[in-house]
């Protein structure tokens, strides 16, 4: 299903300074008296892209989106192995988030965010539901490190084949503990050449998760600029071998603090990546969330999650 909405321009964009070195970039586009409504993208480290521009009613809505620290076109970017991943965290994001919407003068926000996406835009809203009207999410996960273990090993057992040379991509000493660490500290090695094999090697992998899926692009992951593969690869290690430096379970367990704000799940039935049952144990935390499973659709999404997707941000475009 295409976007509902021709692509827009932003009519204003610019770098928000962290004041620890980071420059956060972010646009806005649609209406500026329209209803807030932060685009918080996945990854972590993917970038936002101009398609959430044409998802929202540009009449209606004044669309926000960003790049979180270290990709797109914040700076410093994690491509540069300079680049001081220490200033890299789930809570510098939020704040930074935070510091975003005190910045465009926004005194709540709709939270758009699918698969990472929805992990931060949770943290957040957990964080400061009284800034937050509605949430829609999409892809949903919650960065649990039993999650973490079933993307980059659980999940083996549907690709072997591609699984053992995921595996294969890290030291043999590596192979039987946290392969996720094992690729964090590859990508900080300072030779580029182990660098660039870990990148591609880790973005093979999970392009072969998304292989079985009967909707989106092939070789999402694979298909992005060195730039870009490298930086995303670098950040999702980084966060992945901390657990997101998230409690496990805590943003399922604290969701009753999102009583009262509205909230949308939309999830797929085929999603090998996240599977459907961190969505239905939200869902069951969450007072007054609806949850959507759309039976086509894997993590990459489909038409009808689309659909679904464009049919909440209509009704919430009313209220």
């Amino acid at each position: 299903m295409a976007a509902p909405y021709p692509l827009i321009d932003p009519y204003d964009h610019g770098t928000l300074d962290t004041g620890d070195g980071n420059l956060v970039y972010w646009e806005t586009c649609g209406n500026p008296d329209g209803k807030p409504a932060l685009v918080v993208h996945g990854g972590p480290g993917s970038g936002c892209s101009t398609g959430p521009r044409r998802s929202f009613d540009p009449e209606r809505y004044r669309i926000i989106l960003f790049d979180q620290r270290g990709c797109g076109r914040s700076t410093p970017h994690a491509a540069d192995p300079t680049t001081d991943m220490k200033l890299n965290t789930t809570e510098h994001l939020i704040a930074d988030m935070e510091r975003l919407r005190e910045h465009l003068g926004v005194d709540r926000w709709l939270l758009f965010g699918s698969s990472w996406g929805s992990t931060l835009s949770l943290a957040y809203a957990e964080r400061y539901p009284e800034r937050v009207s509605e949430i829609v999410l999409a892809a949903v996960t919650s960065t649990r490190r039993r999650e973490i273990d079933w993307l980059y090993r659980g999940s083996g057992r549907f690709f072997p084949e591609a699984w053992e040379r995921f595996r294969n991509g890290v030291p043999e000493a590596d192979r039987n503990g946290d392969l996720v660490g094992a690729y964090a500290r590859l990508m900080e090695n300072p030779d580029p050449d182990v660098r660039a094999e870990a990148a591609t090697a880790w973005c093979a992998w999970e392009d072969a998760v998304l292989s079985g899926e009967p909707n989106g692009s092939p070789n999402p992951y694979s298909s992005r600029p060195p730039r870009a593969m490298l930086g995303l690869v670098r950040i999702c290690s980084h966060y992945f071998a901390h657990g997101a430096w998230l409690e496990e379970g805590r943003l399922i367990r604290d969701a009753g603090r999102l009583a009262g704000i509205p909230g949308v799940l939309i999830h797929g039935r085929l999603d090998i990546s996240a599977p459907l049952d961190t969505a239905w144990e939200l869902a069951h935390a969450w007072p007054g969330a609806e949850l959507v499973v759309i039976e086509d659709s894997g993590h990459k999404g489909s038409a009808a999650m689309s659909a679904a997707l464009y049919g909440a941000f209509e009704r919430f475009a009313q209220q």
